[in-house]
């Protein structure tokens, strides 16, 4: 299995209306330390119809990360979490005591 696709196979666990962080996704592919690596994976994806979930994955402050390679993605993914349910603050913020994704949990349904 190639390196984007353990971030992938991550990527695809976290269920709707959750979120999960680059560093979080980093260490349960077993990559830790490698969070700027998710986010180049999931560039890669952004935008697509693919069945990866690329828009559940934000930094560590519950922020949308900006990125210069996917202009416009980022008003797409806050719509597209906005859709599942989860909520912003006036800072532009995911409350990720709310909204983190907690694999095990009886929310936070995975396979890993």
């Amino acid at each position: 299995m190639t390196v984007y696709a353990q971030i992938y196979a991550v990527v695809q666990q976290i269920p709707p209306g959750k979120v999960a962080t680059y560093g979080q996704v980093a260490e349960l592919a077993n990559l830790a330390g490698k969070a700027r690596l998710v986010g180049y994976a999931l560039a890669r994806v952004a935008g697509d119809d693919r069945d990866i979930p690329w828009q559940r994955v934000v930094n560590a402050r519950g922020e949308i990360s900006y990125s210069p390679f996917r202009q416009g993605n980022d008003y797409l993914q806050r719509a597209l979490l906005e859709r599942e349910g989860v909520q912003f603050d006036a800072a532009d913020r995911v409350n990720l005591r709310v909204y983190r994704w907690r694999p095990g949990e009886p929310d936070g349904h995975t396979s890993l």
